[in-house]
């Protein structure tokens, strides 16, 4: 593996989600900058997961990070190999380890490495509880995955690629690791409209997930020239809200950012991204 990246905003983040990885219960509670005070399951519900399937997974695999649940539109199949890049505490790997089975793998990928120990030691707990041993947690970066070619057959991520510097090389990547065929099944925020310069150049606007968000036109063009086709977007209405409740102090310092009467919805939206790699 690559030497890990020390961007600046890549060390933002790194310093963010080593913090969200060591506190018990994940980032929620009333002075988060990421998900306010709603709670790890609130968040999770309010944005597409249910009851039945957070009740799978192990303690403290839920960290209320999610704009969306990749799994649910991923349709994967008994066998599969699945990587999801920016995989946290191991909530969508969890998942999709129990919908490929003991024949499949379900890989995560973090370049937190307090995060990838926390995923690692969910693990154990996770084969404890549902006799599955097919997955495992890597540390390294998206802009670089550590996968050979043509080794993944479903690519999924949950608000993460938002996070990075440099999302061209990214998509990039996703194509390379993709099998002929392999698909992608990712929830991320896509902005509707360009940020006020003050939201953009906010560190913690980044690091919450709104300030790196690309223009839907952006994120378009880069699925494309990485060579993906059938590109289908679904706006997952409620998400934004969902994790950016009244009252959270990261909604109220963003609206603080924000033109009178203008709401973050306006600019930014969660939705789920389909594509795949030609055959």
């Amino acid at each position: 593996m690559s030497e890990l990246s020390n961007h600046p905003i890549h060390e933002a983040v790194r310093s963010a989600y080593s913090a969200i990885a060591t506190v018990r219960g994940g980032c929620c509670g009333p002075q988060s900058s990421c998900c306010g005070g709603a709670g790890a399951d609130t968040v999770a519900l309010g944005v597409g997961y249910s009851d039945a399937e957070l009740a799978t997974l192990p303690e403290g695999a839920n960290l209320g990070l999610s704009c969306g649940n990749p799994t649910a539109l991923a349709e994967l199949q008994p066998g599969e190999t699945v990587l999801d890049l920016g995989s946290g505490g191991g909530l969508d790997v969890f998942l999709a380890a129990q919908r490929v089975g003991p024949e499949g793998r379900a890989l995560g990928l973090d370049m937190t490495r307090a995060m990838v120990a926390r995923a690692r030691q969910n693990a154990a707990e996770f084969r404890r509880r549902t006799g599955l041993d097919n997955v495992a947690f890597h540390l390294g970066q998206i802009e670089a995955i550590p996968q050979p070619d043509a080794s993944v057959d479903v690519v999924i991520s949950n608000c993460v690629l938002n996070l990075s510097p440099d999302q061209a090389s990214v998509w990039r990547e996703i194509a390379r690791v993709l099998k002929p065929g392999g698909r992608v099944s990712i929830s991320d925020m896509v902005l509707l409209q360009p940020l006020p310069e003050a939201v953009r150049a906010d560190v913690l606007a980044h690091v919450g997930c709104i300030a790196g968000a690309p223009l839907l036109g952006d994120l378009k063009a880069m699925i494309a020239t990485a060579g993906l086709v059938d590109l289908a977007l679904e706006d997952k209405a409620g998400a934004v809200a969902a994790m950016l409740p009244d009252g959270d102090p990261m909604a109220e310092r963003l609206a603080g950012q924000l033109p009178a009467a203008a709401r973050l919805a306006d600019y930014v939206a969660s939705m789920i991204i389909s594509a795949r790699k030609p055959r």
